[in-house]
């Protein structure tokens, strides 16, 4: 992950989006990915050339602490969306949005004209769109003009699909893979309350709606473990200047 604030996340995405002439990628940092990245090697070179690793997850952020003596916050990607989309509204740059069921996707779509009226959604397509009509959906985020796409189709196929089709996107300076965040949006999927989120909490509010998570976040325990038995064994290190 990238040791950055949401200030600073966002200040990044600013700076891009007037001076760059490429797509920048954006994903999110977490415990699970800590695991599952390493084992890929193209998922790892994906996330090694990634512009910004949000700190997305509470373990990460912890860890930061415990390992490096780093005082972060959690930068959620699901949040984040929004700072871009605010900033994107202030100054006229056009997004296209890339995932999620047609449903799911429409209606995020408008809810985002709805709390952003003056933001410039310049095209949008579900996620299901196979490999015969890639061709035609690039040519769509082209010949819309936007400068940033959202990516909703889920780890690591977002970050996948980046990799494999960036060199084809002519406009897009800003890339940032957003998962389920659609869902949210739209309303299928509700996040934790905002007290269990201003409490770090969020990931135990989704294991009591959906037990069936424990399975899941298991990986959790491992990865705490693995943190504290490298505390114990090295101390706190510091990252190289």
């Amino acid at each position: 992950m990238d040791p950055v604030t949401r200030d600073e996340a966002l200040d990044h995405v600013r700076y891009i989006l007037k001076t760059g002439d490429r797509p920048h990628a954006i994903f999110a940092s977490n415990p699970e990915k800590n695991f599952l990245v390493p084992k890929d090697s193209d998922l790892y070179k994906i996330y090694k050339e990634a512009e910004i690793l949000l700190p997305d997850g509470m373990g990460i952020v912890a860890a930061a602490r415990i390992l490096y003596g780093l005082k972060l916050t959690r930068v959620p990607g699901s949040e984040f969306i929004f700072d871009i989309c605010r900033l994107a509204a202030r100054h006229g740059h056009k997004l296209f949005i890339y995932g999620a069921r047609e449903e799911v996707n429409r209606i995020a779509v408008n809810r985002l004209r709805e709390r952003f009226p003056n933001l410039k959604i310049a095209g949008r397509s579900n996620g299901y769109v196979s490999k015969a009509d890639m061709a035609p959906l690039i040519d769509k985020i082209n010949a819309s003009e936007a400068e940033i796409l959202f990516l909703a189709l889920g780890s690591p196929m977002q970050e996948k699909w980046f990799a494999r089709y960036k060199d084809a996107l002519e406009n897009i300076k800003i890339c940032q893979g957003v998962g389920g965040t659609l869902d949210t949006i739209a309303g299928t999927v509700k996040r934790a309350p905002r007290v269990w989120c201003r409490l770090q909490l969020e990931w135990l509010f989704r294991l009591l709606k959906d037990p069936k998570r424990f399975k899941r976040q298991r990986v959790l325990w491992v990865f705490a473990a693995m943190v504290f038995m490298e505390r114990f064994k090295n101390g706190i290190k510091r990252l190289p200047v």
